[in-house]
């Protein structure tokens, strides 16, 4: 099977606060607004993030993002005004620090060490 574009979905139940949240997090509007109870950003060459409205499934979600520095991420998260948890080891593999949005899904912020690579 070749993909050649992923989507995931972030269900939420306040609609705008999330979407403010996720405008904080990727630091810009939503690249697509198909209606007005779903936003989409363009996260990745062939990645897509989307909030959606669907309170039956809202705060069950984890997305993990991958980045170069995971201390220059938090450091500019932090300047929107979002925190994370606390910075956890995993091993030789890498880093990770937990942002929750305001329904309870999760977004890890991963580094990858060389040991883990």
């Amino acid at each position: 099977m070749r993909i050649d574009v992923l989507f995931a979905a972030v269900p939420v139940t306040d609609f705008e606060a999330s979407r403010a949240w996720y405008q904080s997090l990727f630091g810009r509007a939503a690249d697509i607004v198909p209606n007005e109870h779903e936003v989409m950003w363009n996260v990745a060459s062939a990645g897509w993030v989307y909030v959606v409205r669907d309170a039956e499934h809202a705060g069950h979600t984890l997305i993990t993002v991958s980045v170069g520095d995971l201390d220059d991420a938090l450091a500019e998260l932090a300047a929107r005004g979002l925190r994370s948890g606390p910075i956890e080891i995993i091993g030789d593999a890498g880093r990770k620090a937990v942002l929750t949005d305001p329904d309870g899904n999760s977004v890890a912020i991963i580094e990858v060490t060389r040991g883990g690579a």
